[in-house]
């Protein structure tokens, strides 16, 4: 369970940004949802070794702390959709650069040190 964010001290920012974004899946969620809307099933296919458990948790937190809406439509089956709300879409640019850092750092660190030690880059 996580703590309440009224307990982070105010002189921390960064400590505050990671108690509402400090989830395994929370960063990655944000990055499928700045495509645009999606559905329960379309968002898990796209985060591949996410449980249905651990996603239903994430999303509930980001929509809690106002970064995801979630849409129920009055059918049956009954059809919920997620998208990012104005909050949520303040956060693309950091979810970009974070994506482009994480390709470099693969591609660079982890890439060069496989090459170093002698085994192919995955």
């Amino acid at each position: 369970m996580r703590s309440k964010i009224d307990d982070v001290p105010d002189q921390c920012a960064v400590e505050f940004a990671m108690e509402i974004l400090g989830g395994r899946w929370k960063l990655a969620i944000l990055k499928q949802l700045t495509a645009g809307t999606l559905r329960f099933g379309e968002l898990r296919r796209t985060l591949p070794g996410v449980t249905q458990r651990m996603l239903t948790r994430q999303l509930r937190e980001l929509e809690e702390d106002g970064l995801v809406s979630r849409t129920v439509y009055a059918e049956v089956p009954p059809r919920v959709e997620y998208a990012l709300t104005e909050v949520g879409h303040s956060l693309d640019a950091i979810t970009e650069e974070l994506d482009k850092w994480g390709h470099w750092y693969r591609e660079r660190v982890r890439g060069g040190a496989a090459r170093a030690a002698g085994e192919e880059p995955g």
